[in-house]
């Protein structure tokens, strides 16, 4: 382990300890709003444990015994066995998301169905004579198993795509982010948190170096302000996320059959604002008043006094 981590013999970082308290506050909230029990919470958490402690913490060339196991999560002998004959649930992908990804990826990459300033197009619902695209000819270029119809029908539902007075439709964001649909809105929180998480991880144990993990912090703000950096955040993540979304798709058709092409990404934004008065404070507060806050990739970032303002930028 590298010199990034908390000093403190014969336990864990407390620093970490503190972090994890700030992190696992919303998610215990949300776990509450959906009737989601410590007991039910808990016997998650053992199956996650004994999983990556599996995975992730194999020596070389020797087999994984329940001994150790249960030596390395704390998690008595007799759950690690049954645990491992459980079968994980499978992650099953909604078909709305697998689907919906591949048509926004079509709409928003192709040029055939992009306007000359590389925007999505507006498209005719129905394929008409067939001499400009449609959003019917979009759904049949990915799938001819699914009525163009029912697609749009639920992309309406969900928030995705609307329909104007002259039946043209409109992507409403250049992503498959859906408004509405609890099961999809679910499953990008589960793969957008956790490789949010797993590049902070990544950055705190100081082995390898950092990925791009940065944010800016400002309180003291009127609501009014804080609308005006979320329409500015939300015009400028969008364009950055299309940049990438743009090369990214290049760069894979590029690499497509390639022996060695293995790797995966993902390039996120966010932005979230609250009242101070709902925001959690740690009792051991330092006062950061002309000093350097250090994230997850620890390196020193700028901050304004008292946490009033700042950013993570180095």
């Amino acid at each position: 382990m590298s010199g990034t981590q908390d000093p403190t013999p014969g336990g864990p970082p407390q620093a970490l300890l503190r972090a994890l308290r700030r992190l696992l506050g919303p998610l215990v909230r949300l776990l509450l709003e959906y009737q989601i029990t410590f007991p039910v919470f808990a016997n998650l958490l053992k199956s996650i444990y004994v999983e990556q402690a599996t995975r992730a913490f194999a020596i070389p060339g020797r087999p994984q015994t329940v001994s150790r196991l249960s030596l390395l999560t704390g998690i008595h002998r007799k759950d690690v066995k049954r645990l491992q004959t459980e079968a994980p649930e499978a992650d099953v992908t909604p078909t709305s998301v697998s689907l919906g990804a591949q048509l926004v990826l079509r709409w928003t990459t192709d040029p055939e169905y992009q306007s000359n300033a590389g925007e999505p197009r507006a498209l005719p619902r129905l394929i008409g004579d067939g001499s400009q695209p449609s959003f019917e000819s979009l759904v049949e270029s990915i799938s001819k198993d699914i009525r163009p119809r029912a697609i749009l029908d639920e992309w309406r539902r969900l928030g995705i795509a609307t329909v104007d007075d002259e039946d043209h439709v409109h992507l409403v964001a250049n992503a498959f982010v859906p408004e509405h649909g609890f099961d999809e809105k679910a499953y990008f929180l589960g793969r957008n948190v956790q490789d949010h998480i797993a590049a902070t991880a990544h950055n705190l144990t100081g082995r390898r170096l950092p990925m791009l993990e940065r944010s800016v912090y400002y309180a003291q703000l009127r609501s009014e302000s804080v609308q005006t950096l979320q329409t500015l955040s939300r015009e400028l993540g969008m364009d950055a996320l299309q940049r990438i979304n743009r090369r990214a798709h290049d760069l894979q058709v590029a690499d497509a059959n390639r022996p060695d092409a293995l790797q995966r990404m993902r390039f996120g934004v966010y932005f979230y604002h609250e009242s101070q008065d709902d925001e959690i404070h740690d009792d051991d507060r330092v006062d950061e008043s002309g000093g350097a806050k250090r994230d997850s990739r620890g390196e020193a970032g700028r901050r304004g006094h008292e946490e009033k303002g700042g950013s993570d930028a180095a």
